[in-house]
């Protein structure tokens, strides 16, 4: 006889609930990680990222938010950490509401840089940025499955947990007139393709969880630094002008809102 496992839900009952940040070292997510902490008085975060014991923005917040912040490694190219991961996070709290993947690759010096025109696709790149930017995500939301299953709403203000997954306007079919940027686009599209299709699974479960995909803006960070020549400073976002839209978005979302695609500003995206 195959061997129950049980999740305990005392944990669920936790004040403020329990936040999973994943790619929390620098940029968004590490603002994430920072405003879930300084803007609620309850509530623990979980902070992922590669290296943890090279993290140093991280290592200061834990500093300061000892008993309420947990950092623990997890590579979204490698599947054995993410188990790790939710492991550790099944021991410590039971349960989750509230899921962030904001890890994302555009360009990395010598080896990836967005493609302005079809004849500089290169299958690695195709590759490297499907992986990091659709399908790591993805394997993070199947391990936590379960702890947002017992999570839901619990501790929070809202009714069910959440999936936020960081995309990108850049990612819409609908909304592509310039072209360019072809492996980045299309991961991304893949995230929200995929996104969607979780949507639809944990509605037909009845799981008290909505997954939704957010679109932060350009935002000044490490990421689009190479290409922010171009844009108007108006449209240049600082990560704390960002990341406090999208938790406004993420603390207001319904059960409604299951599957949808949100601009900074609320407003919807077209596939």
């Amino acid at each position: 006889m195959a061997k129950r496992v049980f999740f305990s839900t005392s944990a669920a009952k936790l004040e403020g609930g329990v936040s999973l940040v994943q790619g929390a070292s620098r940029g968004i997510g590490l603002e994430f990680v920072r405003q879930l902490l300084q803007t609620r008085e309850t509530g623990h975060v979980v902070a992922t990222c590669r290296n943890p014991d090279s993290a140093t923005d991280l290592l200061k917040l834990k500093r300061d938010y000892v008993d309420r912040l947990n950092i623990l490694p997890l590579d979204v190219t490698n599947e054995s950490t993410i188990e790790a991961a939710a492991t550790a996070i099944r021991d410590t709290y039971g349960c989750l509401n509230l899921l962030i993947n904001a890890s994302g690759i555009l360009s990395i010096p010598n080896l990836l840089q967005p493609e302005t025109t079809l004849s500089k696709v290169e299958k690695s790149s195709l590759l490297l940025t499907y992986e990091v930017n659709a399908i790591g995500p993805i394997l993070v939301v199947k391990h936590m499955w379960p702890f947002l299953k017992v999570g839901g709403g619990t501790g929070t203000e809202r009714v069910v947990a959440v999936v936020a997954n960081i995309s990108a306007r850049v990612s819409s079919i609908g909304d592509n007139g310039l072209g360019g940027w072809h492996s980045y686009r299309a991961s991304k599209t893949a995230l929200n393709q995929l996104t969607k299709t979780i949507s639809v699974e944990f509605a037909r479960k009845k799981d008290p969880i909505s997954c939704i995909l957010l679109h932060p803006g350009t935002v000044d960070t490490d990421l689009s630094k190479p290409f922010q020549r171009n844009v108007p400073p108006e449209k240049l976002f600082t990560r704390e002008f960002s990341v406090q839209k999208l938790l406004n978005i993420i603390d207001n979302t319904k059960r409604s809102d299951n599957g949808k695609f949100f601009a900074w500003d609320s407003t919807e995206i077209p596939w």
